[in-house]
């Protein structure tokens, strides 16, 4: 298998690697394995280290399609999404911890139609190499929109309803104005994205490596079509969630188990408060909801709940079926 290049995939010190595909042009999502080692947290990929945390990785076609399976009627659904191409499983907690349904053939992460708290009726998830799909809660899929530059990672939306989509191979992000269209391709300072949030006035932030593997945290002011650069105040080992969380924009550090809560003013992001994680092998995507937070384990291998902003040990742990986890999300009907 020839290959030109690797993609990080958002997940751990996890992230998930995969091949590129050869040439520069779009191709049709393959059933090729890769040639990998499993060596504790990283990765040998056709002999050459990379940063993961899963084994036989294949990557899979992927289309949104819903399990014909029963889900209890509930107020409030989480969703932790699993690898690429598998599924998410859904939750209807506090009710209970148990896996209740499932969405069939998405993976990644996903988002929903507030900043923070619980999502009104709709969540967006991933739902291929080149797809995400939105769901109304807690599985009737609504729409597919398609990612034209392929490979999406995170998503998020403002108050507005506008969808951005980052995208995992080369940094890029696409704007879907009202969730809906063809959306605007942007090229960004990343060379990897990883996660996205917008925070109450309509900045857009998101975080990834730079083409020196260095972290970066990178704003798309509201109104703007030029990116800048923001200098975090503390260092940041590995790329986490980024979110609003009614007060502060929020990096989590998957490497630490952390939550940096910054104030941002120019091009400087100031830290103002820590809140650690006890128990968690490796957050991949949290949802900070109403005064709890979810993580999608992906180290784990499961779903946890946390008190938000406490922090400390979790105060439930999902069980269920999963495969990998490395997205949640939460809404409400």
């Amino acid at each position: 298998m020839n290959t030109t290049g690797f993609v990080k995939y958002a997940g751990a010190l996890v992230a998930l690697a995969i091949c590129s595909a050869c040439g520069s042009a779009p191709v049709a999502p393959t059933s090729a394995a890769l040639n990998d080692v499993y060596i504790g947290r990283t990765l040998s990929v056709n002999g050459r280290l990379v940063a993961a945390a899963h084994h036989n990785l294949t990557v899979r076609p992927s289309y949104a399609t819903i399990l014909p399976d029963k889900v209890v009627k509930s107020k409030y659904y989480e969703y932790v999404i699993n690898f690429y191409g598998t599924y998410a499983s859904i939750f209807d907690y506090p009710k209970s911890d148990g896996e209740i349904g499932k969405i069939n053939n998405v993976g990644g992460q996903g988002c929903t139609n507030v900043l923070y708290g619980y999502g009104k009726k709709i969540v967006w998830i991933v739902a291929g190499t080149d797809q995400i799909s939105e769901y109304q809660i807690p599985k009737k899929l609504l729409k597919t929109l398609s990612v034209p530059y392929g490979e999406p990672s995170s998503c998020a939306m403002n108050t507005s309803g506008d969808l951005a989509v980052g995208n995992l191979s080369n940094g890029d992000m696409a704007i879907f104005k009202n969730a809906s269209g063809t959306g605007t391709i942007m090229t960004t300072p990343l060379a990897r994205e990883y996660f996205d949030g917008y925070d109450a006035k309509g900045n857009l932030f998101f975080d990834g490596f730079t083409s020196a593997s260095d972290f970066a945290l990178v704003e798309l002011p509201q109104g703007s079509s030029k990116f800048q650069v923001i200098t975090t105040s503390n260092s940041v080992d590995f790329p986490g969630s980024v979110q609003w969380d009614g007060t502060y924009l929020t990096v989590f550090d998957q490497s630490t188990g952390e939550f940096y809560q910054y104030t941002v003013s120019d091009t400087k992001a100031t830290l103002k408060g820590t809140v650690s994680l006890s128990g968690a092998g490796d957050c991949a995507q949290t949802w900070i909801a109403t005064g709890i937070v979810y993580c999608g384990d992906a180290d784990n291998g499961d779903g946890e709940v946390y008190k938000y902003p406490a922090g400390g040990s979790p105060i439930a742990t999902f069980t269920g079926e999963f495969d990998f986890p490395l997205g949640t999300v939460a809404a409400e009907k």
